[in-house]
């Protein structure tokens, strides 16, 4: 069998609109998630693993470089758009990857519609920021992985306690 190369995976809008018209016409169910993901944990993996396994595919976006950078505050991201969409692509549980420029992903739900959209544990069903955009096609919200007890601001933290001594 073929390996399937990572980069196959990251798409643009317009190639998801295709996919997802696909499956949903297949009977498929489609759950979508979005993070940044810059510097991947064991929370990211739980969280992407648990949301796969709420329907046929998954489809992750990732936050643009500017988009962290104004999430996170400056000096984020620590890596690039391209190579955090080549990592989290390469998982298993993930079967699509797209980049995201704007605050929320309410356009992209507009667009792919899809059955479920899933947010980590740090969420609650009436938390999630795209909620109203979900229900609004019929869609809906769950909540998935594993309690928010890893984060990447505490990685980046116990990395600089640990090499700057």
């Amino acid at each position: 069998m073929q390996p399937i190369d990572s980069k196959s995976k990251i798409k643009k809008i317009v190639e998801l609109k295709a996919i997802a018209s696909q499956i949903h016409g297949e009977g498929g169910k489609i759950v979508f998630a979005n993070g940044c993901f810059d510097l991947l944990h064991a929370g990211h993996v739980r969280y992407l693993e648990s949301a796969k396994r709420l329907g046929d595919i998954l489809i992750l976006a990732i936050n643009s470089d500017a988009c962290v950078e104004t999430l996170k505050g400056k000096g984020r991201p620590l890596q690039p758009e391209e190579h955090r969409a080549e990592i989290v692509a390469s998982l298993e549980c993930v079967d699509y990857v797209i980049v995201f420029e704007t605050p929320t992903v309410d356009g992209i739900l507009e667009e792919l519609q899809p059955d479920i959209h899933a947010k980590g544990t740090d969420y609650t069903a009436e938390t999630v920021p795209e909620r109203k955009t979900v229900q609004a096609y019929g869609g809906q919200v769950a909540i998935a992985g594993d309690p928010k007890d890893h984060s990447t601001r505490d990685l980046i933290r116990a990395i600089l306690t640990k090499f700057n001594s």
